[in-house]
């Protein structure tokens, strides 16, 4: 049986535009095609190896976000999760089944639009120094992991290598205008809102979670990922205990399986045991099923 973790992908013909982290990005003329790989990274470095299958998570987790919102929240979707692949693509369909997506082409948002709804992360950091996040004031005696009186919209600036750096909603405004500042964030918060509600139901509590804008037409469109794993901070709610850090469907067992290590946090980073690799897929499928009341695979 063929490995099923895809960590490259090359597509003879096709124009790729960008190869980040997890995700391609090529050139269809009037339309973009997101594959999401199975690469996975932690403090910054990419793991040699992947976690099986998880681009394909991934993409059926936003095309599942874009399904429940685009009737009134517009996305960068032009096909969905079912659709046949164009033609040009239909040489590539065993590599591209179940991650990849076909876009509309947009302009991003030079910001990140974090909404926050919990205590955690660098939120929970700046709020022990000054009882601030994002320069927004907060009460006093919140502890860590402590749900926040209402969710907060907390931008962040872009990096193309390491972390992205939080900034006020004035800044954001200075970044991208006032006006469409202003419209982000409320679509931001509408959209957590709604996505903090519905994953409840499910038993899971999105701490916080990064969106991505776009400009397309003059107006301003959902694009990228959604509501995942790798774009959220997702935690058992059976297990939620405010005042410590929170077990969560993501890269946890990387993390904590990198730490015993005597690595200094920069490339070449180690390969990831069989057993790591195990349990963080077993995290990225339990967050699919419980989410979408599905199974991704037999």
């Amino acid at each position: 049986m063929p490995d099923p973790t895809l960590l490259t992908l090359e597509l003879p013909g096709l124009t790729r535009l960008k190869s980040g982290k997890v995700r391609e990005v090529f050139d269809l003329g009037d339309r973009l095609l997101f594959v999401a790989t199975d690469r996975i990274s932690a403090f910054d470095c990419i793991m040699p190896n992947g976690i099986p299958r998880k681009g394909e998570v991934l993409t059926q987790i936003s095309h599942f976000w874009f399904d429940l919102t685009e009737a009134w929240l517009p996305n960068h979707r032009l096909a969905r999760a079912g659709d046949p692949l164009p033609t040009v693509l239909q040489p590539y369909a065993a590599r591209l089944a179940r991650r990849s997506m076909i876009v509309r082409k947009a302009q991003p948002l030079a910001i990140e639009c974090v909404v926050r709804g919990y205590l955690a992360g660098s939120g929970w950091k700046e709020y022990r120094a000054s009882q601030t996040v994002c320069g927004l004031r907060l009460p006093a005696g919140l502890r860590e992991s402590a749900e926040l009186p209402e969710p907060i919209f907390s931008p962040a600036t872009k990096a193309e290598t390491g972390h992205d750096e939080n900034i006020s909603f004035e800044r954001a405004g200075e970044i991208v205008g006032r006006e469409i500042a202003e419209e982000a964030r409320a679509l931001s918060l509408k959209l957590y809102g709604f996505a903090r509600d519905h994953a409840r139901k499910r038993g899971i509590l999105i701490a916080d979670t990064k969106f991505e804008f776009g400009l397309h037409e003059g107006r301003l469109i959902l694009i990228d990922e959604v509501l995942t794993p790798d774009s959220s901070r997702f935690w058992p709610a059976d297990r939620y205990e405010p005042g410590r850090g929170q077990s969560s469907y993501d890269k946890q067992f990387v993390r904590d399986y990198l730490e015993t290590l005597d690595w200094d946090k920069t490339p070449p980073a180690p390969f990831l045991p069989d057993e790591v690799v195990a349990r963080t897929q077993a995290k990225y499928l339990e967050a699919y099923e419980k989410l979408t009341g599905g199974r991704l695979f037999p």
